[in-house]
């Protein structure tokens, strides 16, 4: 099938197409006659596997890395499992930081509620940032 087809048939521009086939992601088919590529009906399983794992989060190398395996033979169910785990790892390191800075800010709220702009020197530049008061 031509690309207009597989763009259609799989949710995804033309142009994206042609990037995850730089990107390595989808294997370049072969061409017609007349020069125009003519993909494979798996191709459309394989960008909808492309846009779930991006859905999932994981990185177009991290896709890359399962297709690879899969592409080699062998079942990614492992490997999928530790990028899985890999991001909800850095998802729940994200979330603490998250938490310890709106603590942060709910502290410098309380702050600015107490501050009188009135008693603030030329030499402060901003009380309710500063360390002391």
């Amino acid at each position: 099938m031509r690309i207009g087809e597989l763009a259609t048939m799989s949710g995804v521009t033309a142009k994206t197409i042609r990037f995850y086939e730089q990107a390595g992601l989808l294997p370049e088919p072969p061409r017609t006659t007349g020069g125009y590529r003519d993909y494979a009906p798996e191709a459309v399983q394989r960008l909808h596997f492309i846009r779930d794992a991006q859905g999932a989060g994981l990185s177009l190398a991290e896709i890359r890395s399962v297709l690879q395996l899969r592409d080699g033979g062998q079942a990614p169910c492992e490997h999928v499992t530790e990028l899985i785990n890999e991001h909800l790892a850095e998802i729940d390191r994200r979330m603490a930081e998250l938490i310890a800075t709106r603590t942060a800010l709910k502290g410098l709220a309380c702050r600015a509620a107490e501050t009188d702009p009135d008693t603030c020197t030329k030499d402060d530049i901003c009380r309710i940032l500063a360390h002391q008061l």
